[in-house]
């Protein structure tokens, strides 16, 4: 049903559109102005849908009138009605972005056919702001999917290019400037923070949150660059705090990686921050990891950052002896070197909570270590510091075996027979009792691929074969395969067939 108001100061005209027009459109709910200052006020009260506006009226002639009513209601169409055909007219009207004019007088039939014109093209007009409005709502529903899996995929895998701009662009932050990770630390059975934390984030405006890690959620952190990055950093932690309202703050911390400039760089601020939270028990509840005792280019002429990286990789491998090997040379050097017994021994349990750190991102929870007391000397160090790594070594075997075999293989085929829908690595480890991170891990060591790339997979080969459909439109298959985007699925189907959606298409039908 469409509204239609006409605008003429001669009553004889208006009547004689009116009846031409119920005649042939007897949908039409229509009524009348005479003038350009009632239409003004109709156009407000009315709200038509079509206008067919006079252009000589006294006070306000009809172009006046167009303009003044786009200014305020740009929804509404106009065809002109006039008896000059001039060039000048037509330019203006063209200008106000008048869709069609009649010329008078007029044939009922071109009348009639005229307005019908004008209001297919509403109609269509009507149909795309629909379409656009379910795909933006499609899109929100999908946004904290998105997130959480861009998270994880920056910080403990590596995003494959054709994903990375296109997922960042429909996150809609900017990340050309600075940031920097944060993790947040939970109590136990705490879990339920977790939304909370996510919506206080969304508030704020500044990061993502990724899939929570037995314990621990990821935030990736984008400051303003008119406030100080550190200020900023403080007042989330102590905003994020402030979740935990009556429950105070035992067992929470929060750990602030170093800032970077690039996305690369972001996994390496992360591991920054989670060595930063290695010590719950400080009175304040967020530690800066420049200001913890590991800080340094070298730390006692050893790299740290090798060091830490390497035990970060080592133990999400499982390579244990290799870890084993690497602890015993890094207090061998110690002990050459001389150093205080009780020093060596700090140093080394700040390298073992690192190693509690990775074991609880991949769901894997341990006792704090610690050591029983001060070592006597380096023999007892060297003992009790293999019991300590040795234990880590048993829970993680204890992990992986209770893993069924076959896991990997119901999570591909759960893939498989879901990817056209919102799936995330979240859900798929609710559904196996694994965390985000150790699926992750789990595909690209024993597929070779990264999860992300897989669902890519499943959604072209599907792709694919709806293209054989003619029937069929592309932007209907976008839909059907889980993509919210035709322009982000096109590009993806490039990246992976090294043609357009369309031209394939064409050599598929073809053939």
């Amino acid at each position: 049903m469409y509204k239609l108001l006409i605008v003429d100061d001669e009553q004889i005209e208006r009547e004689g559109l009116q009846a031409i027009l119920q005649h042939g459109l007897p949908e039409l709910i229509i009524e009348q102005a005479k003038n350009g200052r009632i239409a003004l006020q109709m156009a407000e009260e009315f709200q038509p849908d079509l206008i067919l506006m006079d252009v000589k009226m006294p006070g306000i002639n009809g172009l006046e009138a167009v303009e003044l009513i786009n200014a305020s209601n740009p929804a509404i169409k106009f065809i002109m009605v006039t008896a000059y055909d001039t060039f000048d007219y037509a330019r203006r009207a063209i200008k106000l972005g008048v869709k069609d004019y009649l010329l008078k007088p007029s044939k009922a039939s071109e009348i009639v056919a005229t307005v019908q014109r004008v209001l297919h093209l509403i109609e269509e007009e009507r149909k795309t702001v629909e379409t656009t409005e379910q795909q933006r709502s499609a899109l929100q529903r999908v946004m904290p999917i998105i997130e959480t899996d861009i998270v994880t995929q920056l910080l403990f895998d590596h995003v494959h290019e054709v994903h990375l701009d296109e997922l960042v662009g429909l996150l809609g932050v900017s990340t050309a400037n600075e940031k920097y990770a944060m993790t947040v630390l939970l109590p136990n059975g705490s879990e339920n923070y977790y939304s909370a934390i996510k919506e206080k984030v969304r508030n704020m405006g500044s990061g993502w949150v990724g899939a929570m890690y037995g314990r621990q959620i990821p935030i990736i952190v984008f400051p303003e660059a008119e406030r100080s990055v550190r200020s900023q950093a403080v007042t989330m932690a102590r905003e994020l705090l402030a979740v935990a309202k009556s429950d105070g703050h035992e067992g929470w911390f929060i750990g602030i990686g170093n800032v970077y400039e690039s996305l690369d760089q972001i996994r390496q601020s992360y591991q920054e921050a989670l060595i930063a939270s290695m010590d719950p028990t400080l009175p304040v509840k967020y530690r800066f990891y420049e200001d913890t005792p590991v800080l340094g280019v070298t730390r006692d002429g050893y790299p740290v950052k090798q060091i830490e990286q390497q035990l970060f990789d080592r133990i999400r491998l499982g390579q244990w002896e290799q870890v084993r090997t690497d602890m015993m040379d890094f207090i061998r050097r110690y002990e050459n070197e001389g150093a205080n017994l009780l020093y060596t021994q700090q140093r080394v349990l700040e390298l073992l909570w690192i190693a509690s750190r990775v074991l609880l991102e991949m769901g894997i929870e341990i006792d704090t270590p610690l050591y029983s007391s001060q070592a006597q000397d380096y023999r007892q160090l060297r003992v009790e510091s293999e019991l300590l790594l040795e234990r880590m070594k048993q829970t993680f075997s204890e992990h992986h075996d209770r893993i069924e075999p076959d896991t990997i293989q119901q999570i591909k085929q759960y893939i498989t027979d879901h990817s056209h829908e919102d799936i995330s690595l979240e859900a798929i480890g609710s559904m196996v009792g694994l965390s985000p991170f150790y699926i992750s891990k789990m595909f690209k060591d024993q597929l070779g691929i990264n999860y992300i790339d897989f669902l890519t997979e499943c959604r072209i080969k599907k792709a694919i074969k709806l293209m054989g459909d003619p029937e069929r439109s592309l932007k209907e298959i976008t839909y059907m395969v889980g993509y919210h985007d035709p322009n982000y699925f096109s590009k993806v189907f490039k990246k992976m067939c090294e043609v357009s959606p369309t031209e394939y298409r064409k050599t598929l039908l073809g053939k």
